[in-house]
């Protein structure tokens, strides 16, 4: 059994037991999240696609803990005009489990 979440703008195929990241949610560490926003619900034969969400459909997970991404380094620069700019940038993420999924 899985199912297509949206959240944080993309979208994720989870099952019961996975742990994944996604961007961060708010909530501290043991915190339940409900994901209403399921688009897809595969259960054996059994396939629910919803236009644009299935209805009633629910996805619950368990935030594990709260960290940062691998560190993105963006440079910039302007060939032949001494310009030369760098920056990084490191994207907040939530880590969590995925605990059941209901229809």
């Amino acid at each position: 059994m899985y199912a297509v979440i949206k959240t944080g703008g993309k979208q994720h195929r989870v099952s019961p037991g996975e742990v994944l990241a996604v961007e961060k949610l708010a909530g501290n560490q043991g915190d339940e999240v409900v994901f209403d926003q399921v688009l897809m619900v595969v259960n054996e034969e059994d396939i629910r696609i919803g236009a644009p969400i299935v209805e009633g459909a629910k996805v619950v997970g368990e935030i594990l803990e709260q960290t940062k991404g691998a560190k993105l380094n963006v440079f910039r620069m302007k060939r032949r005009k001494g310009y030369k700019k760098k920056t990084g940038h490191r994207q907040q993420l939530t880590s969590m489990k995925i605990k059941e999924i209901s229809v």
